[in-house]
């Protein structure tokens, strides 16, 4: 008798022991932000190439032929091009934005704008090979991300930019919900017709020292767009400007003047629009167009772009149009006339919603 009971007391337990379970991928949620942001087209949809793979392979680990290897060739390119079909175009200009992360921040080509961007280390010194070569070990470790899909070169990327501390394109996400939530709110029940413009624009000045929060040419732009604000000119004020002066300034631009239009003007939270990733006066305006084109603003209007007279005299240049068909492709807007000396007039264009391959940290 004893022995039954033993018998099904070890049959029951045997029942509920539970099955061992399948490990599933650990899922590392900035580098999935970072790949979505930057890399929409190939993150968690690129095939394995095993020509690049071997490539790879046979560096046995050796850091800086790890980078070489891992940039795509450009039939390589163009092949993944062909086969993505209608995504063709953003499927090459990611490419290139990955292979440009590659060659900057792990063989040490000189970005666009050297003084704020590219890596801390000097290249050629033992502390920029140490950092490549962590980032070859943190790709190899998170080589099972479902981010990267297994593709080397994206998670080699990323993991540049993370052993860089390069992680701004995703610090504000999701912008319009986190920061421009009551904006956003506003313009759904605006009627855009009653004012003149669409947005006073202020431009971000940054300062000389990483101690300082808003410089004074700052707090003049911030007083200018509030008190064109306060006399009916536009129903937004958009700030514009990421943390770029002095090189790895703990201040965004952006963020800073919308606290001054906030707690020294007395602005309406729901009046601010902020716009806290352009690096450069370009992408000020493009980025600001974006914004406006989530609020469903009327792209036929003018907006009213405010900073000191030096800044205004550039925007109005033909060297700035020169410069924006240089460096994004296209022309963001149309500048005109310049009510003031420290205004000028801006019409807005769709087109800005295109992305710059070469330089994929301002997205």
């Amino acid at each position: 008798m004893r022995r039954g009971v033993a018998a099904v007391l070890v049959a029951s337990l045997t029942a509920v022991t539970p099955t061992p379970a399948v490990a599933a991928p650990v899922r590392d949620a900035q580098l999935a932000a970072m790949a979505a942001r930057l890399f929409p087209s190939l993150g968690g949809h690129l095939p394995i190439d095993q020509v690049r793979q071997r490539r790879i392979d046979a560096c046995a680990g050796a850091a800086p032929c790890v980078v070489e290897a891992a940039i795509w060739r450009d039939e390589e390119r163009d092949a993944l091009a062909r086969s993505a079909g209608a995504k063709a175009n953003d499927v090459r200009r990611e490419v290139e934005g990955l292979n440009e992360v590659l060659r900057i921040y792990g063989v040490g080509k000189l970005p666009r704008y050297p003084l704020i961007d590219g890596s801390d280390e000097a290249f050629g010194t033992p502390a920029f090979a140490a950092v490549v070569a962590d980032a070859v070990l943190l790709a190899t470790a998170q080589a099972s991300d479902p981010a990267v899909t297994g593709d080397p070169s994206l998670s080699l990327a990323l993991a540049l930019l993370d052993a860089n501390d390069k992680n701004a394109a995703i610090a504000f996400e999701p912008l319009d919900q986190r920061y421009n939530a009551g904006a956003v709110a506003k313009a759904r029940r605006l009627d855009w017709s009653r004012f003149p413009n669409t947005a006073i624009i202020a431009l971000g000045v940054g300062p000389e020292d990483p101690s300082t929060a808003l410089s004074a040419r700052g707090k003049a732009n911030v007083r200018m767009a509030a008190e064109l604000f306060a006399q009916g000119l536009a129903p937004f004020i958009i700030v514009s400007g990421s943390a770029v002066h002095p090189r790895d300034t703990p201040h965004v631009e952006a963020i800073e003047m919308r606290r001054a239009l906030i707690e020294r003007f007395g602005i309406p939270a729901d009046a601010i629009i902020v716009e806290p990733y352009a690096r450069h006066t370009t992408t000020n305006l493009r980025n600001a167009t974006r914004r406006l084109i989530a609020l469903r603003a009327p792209l036929n209007r003018d907006t009213l772009v405010v900073s000191n007279v030096g800044h205004i005299d550039a925007i109005a240049s033909p060297a700035f149009t020169a410069r924006n068909q240089r460096e994004l492709g296209y022309q963001p807007g149309r500048i005109g006339p310049r009510p003031s000396p420290n205004t000028i007039t801006f019409r807005p264009d769709a087109t800005s919603l295109r992305i710059d391959p070469l330089d994929p940290l301002d997205p």
